[in-house]
């Protein structure tokens, strides 16, 4: 199936936020009706007066984390199980985990919705997914995006001794791979491995025309280095494991909200007032979510919400992420933020090399490490030092390491031999590694 015919809203289908809202509103009684099949929303509901407007929409109780977790694992089931198409849980949850199911209806519009990158995906593109498959969301997403399009997948995985940096860069080479799905940080590593590899990240991998990234805080510095490093733009998108692709970038560097595929608030914590613009909490209710349905699902991100026009034509509202680059550290009488740190780091000249680094904080000074070949070494210990104390007003100590002391040289080389159990070796051969499966 692809988005032509899937009976979805389409990009361009709408105008403005009056023909928007009528769009949502349209959908919403459906949504609501699916979520009265479950178990968690069959108590919240009052059948005789079920919401089928925004404002009615609002009247009712946030869904939150905690309310995933308590009803693990069925109990926000809204069809019968052996519709079921998959199964997933968040990552690094604490006590009960927090689940996601889908049917094969809903995976149309997931796919649809991941796949609405400006750049496109079409037949002709080789798509490297360089996320977590497993119970994880992220790598299953952009697998089922890409072959809804018709193009060839190419499931790298991650964090799998089946696909080690150095086979991720002789794929990319050797498959002319053209698109790419990953968090921004591996775009840095796959540079330092393919240098390793005998190969230039920007003129060696002429197939290669976008790098996907989510899932991680990425500064404008940070991007713009990635982007420049592989000669392709960076595309960003922002989503959930719960939900899903939230929002997406278009041509002009804008995050736009998918509000046709669901209802997106503006919560206030400090008033519990929401509005459909401003700053406060993102609160989601996916429209198009039959198996888990959703209402009023609160993320607990801080966005900034407006209607702005933009050149690209979408009419969709336009989402800044603010809660990524807000938690920080105390530095005598500064805050300092990862976000802030890592503009002034990859602000530093290209030709010093410096692609990794690592900071702490600490009561009366910032320490920073980074790695940095020797003969940029003084230059941008002194510059990057500079611009710490100008532009975030603490002390720093800045120390060059050798290149491969962050990022071990080993792991941009090796091929680990063993990735199935073993148990007979030859009298040559380590035994150690017998049944090395863990």
């Amino acid at each position: 199936m692809n988005d032509a015919t899937s009976g979805l809203p389409q990009l361009g289908q709408w105008k403005g936020p009056e023909d928007l809202r009528l769009l949502q509103e349209k959908q919403l009684r459906q949504t609501v009706a699916w979520a009265a099949r479950s178990p968690f929303y069959r108590e919240r509901l009052d059948a005789a007066a079920l919401p089928t407007t925004a404002a009615d929409l609002a009247t009712l109780p946030l869904t939150t984390k905690q309310d995933l977790r308590d009803n693990y694992p069925y109990g926000m089931l809204a069809v019968p199980k052996e519709r079921l198409a998959t199964y997933h849980e968040s990552s690094g949850t604490a006590g009960h985990p927090t689940p996601s199911y889908y049917t094969e209806e809903d995976w149309v519009d997931l796919a649809e919705r991941f796949a609405r990158k400006w750049i496109g995906i079409s037949a002709d593109d080789t798509l490297l997914v360089r996320t977590p498959y497993a119970l994880l969301l992220t790598g299953h997403l952009a697998h089922a995006a890409g072959r809804l399009h018709g193009a060839t997948v190419v499931p790298g995985d991650n964090r799998s001794l089946a696909m080690p940096y150095a086979r991720v860069v002789r794929v990319m080479h050797d498959l002319e791979v053209s698109l790419t799905w990953s968090v921004p940080t591996e775009c840095l590593i796959w540079a330092a491995a393919a240098k390793v590899a005998g190969h230039r990240p920007g003129a060696d991998f002429p197939g290669l025309r976008a790098l996907f990234v989510g899932g991680e805080p990425l500064t404008t510095a940070r991007r713009n280095r990635i982007s420049r490093l592989w000669g392709v733009p960076v595309i960003e998108e922002y989503g959930s494991t719960e939900t899903g692709s939230l929002a997406g970038e278009c041509e002009h560097g804008r995050m736009h909200l998918w509000a046709d595929r669901a209802l997106f608030e503006v919560y206030d914590p400090k008033t519990g007032t929401v509005s459909t613009e401003g700053e406060g909490e993102l609160v989601v209710t996916p429209l198009f979510r039959e198996a888990m349905p959703l209402l009023r699902y609160n993320l607990e991100d801080n966005v900034s919400v407006s209607y702005d026009d933009c050149p690209c034509g979408w009419g969709l509202p336009t989402v800044r992420v603010l809660g990524r680059a807000a938690f920080g550290h105390q530095v005598g009488g500064a805050t300092i933020t990862q976000h802030k740190l890592e503009e002034l780091v990859f602000s530093l000249p290209d030709s010093y090399e410096v692609l990794f680094w690592r900071a702490r904080a600490e009561s009366t000074v910032l320490r920073i490490e980074i790695e940095v070949p020797d003969e940029h070494r003084t230059a941008a210990l002194e510059e990057l030092s500079a611009s710490v104390h100008a532009v975030l007003g603490v002390d720093s100590e800045v120390v060059g390491l050798a290149p491969g002391t962050l990022i071990p040289h080993e792991a941009l080389t090796a091929m680990p031999d063993v990735v199935k159990p073993r148990s007979l070796f030859g009298p040559d051969e380590d035994w150690g590694k017998a049944l090395l499966y863990y």
